[in-house]
């Protein structure tokens, strides 16, 4: 009798069935991990908004995060008093400092404004200690001489909305002061 012929084994079958689940997990896998990337800013270079960071309040009263109103944490310029709802905040107890040199000290009361919701007058409250301990050392770095000057005062005035903002955003994570107001300054 003649023997059968056996059809010849197909080379690759097995690898194929092995490669196309691999590739297709590998695939989903990966896109997956790239839209989460992208979501999360790390990808694309879009940044990622924080979404506990406070709003920009309009003057209508609505809030728009501050990337969609086109600010950074803290704007600068009046001209945006025009667009956004300004919202003046009272320090409530007044500075006193020693100055430099030994010389005298300043007692001053302040207030800041911000264009931002209630979360930064919550961090002002929350952090007062904090911030009242930067404003003190700020105010002795001066000497009485500098603080008797209008561009002594307006430079007082910048170092104390930078001092106020950079405990904001080690607190926080965020900034928020827009200005810093004396609302009574005397140096002795």
């Amino acid at each position: 009798m003649a023997e059968t012929e056996k059809e010849p084994k197909k080379k690759g079958g097995m690898v194929k069935k092995l490669l196309i689940p691999l590739v297709a997990v590998l695939v989903l896998g990966g896109g997956g991990a790239a839209a989460g990337f992208f979501a999360a800013g790390m990808v694309g270079g879009g940044e990622h908004e924080d979404p506990n960071a406070p709003k920009v309040v309009l003057k209508d009263g609505t809030t728009v995060s501050a990337k969609a109103a086109g600010l950074k944490q803290v704007a600068s310029g009046s001209h945006l008093d025009a667009k956004f709802k300004v919202t003046y905040l009272p320090i409530e107890e007044p500075f006193t400092a020693n100055l430099r040199g030994g010389g005298g000290f300043a007692q001053m009361s302040l207030a800041v404004s911000t264009y931002f919701d209630e979360k930064v007058p919550a961090a002002l409250t929350e952090h007062n200690i904090a911030i009242r301990s930067a404003v003190l050392m700020s105010i002795s770095e001066f000497d009485p001489v500098q603080l008797e000057t209008l561009e002594g005062k307006e430079m007082l005035k910048g170092q104390l909305k930078k001092v106020i903002n950079d405990v904001l955003v080690d607190k926080t994570g965020f900034a928020g002061v827009e200005d810093v107001y004396f609302t009574s300054f005397v140096v002795q």
